[in-house]
């Protein structure tokens, strides 16, 4: 049940800060904004702020269901709704701002359809801007309390706690495959020799090479014995066990280096998924299969479960990569994303006119419904793959 929970924390936080990019463009660029809400329809409450004759103002709960004409329904006769709705939907899987005049079918000074061209752009891309900003403002975070990673050419100023070593490829061939090491793998020990380092494990195989080694591994939560005699390298005549090795650790900076290697790997990661959707979709159109290359809203609730478990600086990680996924899935030049919204709106700035608004809204109803359908069968997919993992969550 704690997985369920965090995971709904998780996306909470990335739908909010996504929405939100967009609920502040908006009112900044003079529209008026009817509801921000979390969730998908149909709405369970929200909260909005009422005037009285009186001419008071006042925040009151809305417990209704249907979907309103936000902007000109009363909560009573005797009060006028005049600020946004910020409600909580049924299904948890998404967000929404609904600004007046988004589809149309509103005019007026403080519609959406009213403004120029770069205040609507600018609106339409602010979410994807904000799930960016959310992972920078992550990673500095975790870059000041401490995040994992390697340990090695350090700049000043630097602190290193809980160091070790771990295997990053077991050669196929070579006596530490042979013995059933692993990618991952912590190096607990050899014989005597407690958490060494890349070049004390080097050196203490060389001069051991002509007898068997116990060593000891982490493997999750399990901790190993292996008994393994070294090889000897032709070329130089040291011995060694074929394991590729990297030494790692909770690496923390300073404030200000930690918000300059924040920005840094923002880029970097944003740059990787960037090339990651397009080999992806590079596969889709060369025929590929890509299903194991998916994962739905079980999927990444499993990976967050799991993640949580190896402590909070590793969930910040974890989050900054979901929220920068969130904003490249989003600016992809498909109906009912941002993206797709987006390219409607530069087409309409080229032809000089806008685009028939019935031809736009079934494009993105035929996008929402392809989309939709879509993480339906990967999360049958990942009910299947995650069998094991499933129960696990409650």
């Amino acid at each position: 049940m704690i997985t369920v929970l965090i995971f709904v924390a998780v996306l909470f936080i990335l739908v909010i800060s996504h929405e939100l990019g967009h609920f502040v463009a908006a009112r900044k660029s003079g529209m008026k904004v009817y509801e921000f809400g979390f969730g998908f329809p149909p709405r369970l409450f929200g909260i909005q702020q009422v005037v009285d004759q009186a001419g008071k103002k006042k925040w009151k709960i809305i417990w209704r269901t249907k979907r309103e004409q936000l902007g000109q329904d009363t909560a009573s006769q005797q009060e006028t709704n005049v600020g946004t709705l910020y409600s909580i939907n049924l299904l948890p899987l998404g967000g929404f701002v609904k600004i007046k005049g988004e589809d149309g079918e509103e005019a007026g000074p403080d519609s959406f359809a009213a403004q120029g061209f770069w205040k609507r752009a600018i609106t339409l891309f602010a979410g994807v801007g904000m799930n960016i900003v959310l992972a920078f403002v992550l990673l500095s975070i975790g870059f000041m309390m401490g995040a994992p990673g390697a340990v090695d050419s350090l700049p000043a100023g630097s602190k290193v706690e809980n160091s070790h070593l771990e295997i990053m490829e077991a050669m196929p061939g070579r006596p530490a495959a042979a013995a059933g090491l692993q990618t991952g793998d912590i190096i607990v020990s050899l014989d005597e020799l407690q958490n060494p380092s890349v070049k004390e494990m080097q050196e203490y195989v060389d001069a051991n090479k002509n007898k068997e080694i116990k060593v000891i591994i982490q493997r999750g939560d399990e901790v190993l014995e292996k008994n393994i005699k070294p090889f000897v390298y032709e070329d130089t005549g040291k011995g060694g066990l074929g394991v590729a090795l990297i030494e790692v650790g909770t690496v923390s900076y300073p404030w200000y280096k930690a918000i300059y290697y924040g920005f840094i790997m923002t880029g970097l990661y944003l740059k990787e998924i960037v090339l990651s959707f397009y080999y992806l979709i590079a596969q889709l159109v060369a025929g590929t299969p890509v299903g194991e290359s998916l994962s739905g809203p079980v999927g990444i609730a499993v990976m967050t479960g799991k993640v949580a478990k190896m402590g909070f600086n590793y969930l910040l990680n974890f989050m900054a990569l979901l929220s920068l996924n969130l904003a490249v899935i989003n600016i992809l030049p498909i109906p009912a994303l941002d993206g797709g919204r987006l390219l409607f709106l530069i087409i309409s700035k080229i032809k000089g006119k806008p685009i028939t608004q019935k031809y736009e809204q079934l494009a993105h109803g035929i996008g929402f419904f392809v989309l939709i359908s879509l993480v339906i069968l990967i999360t049958v997919k990942d009910l299947g793959k995650f069998k094991g993992l499933f129960s696990g969550l409650f």
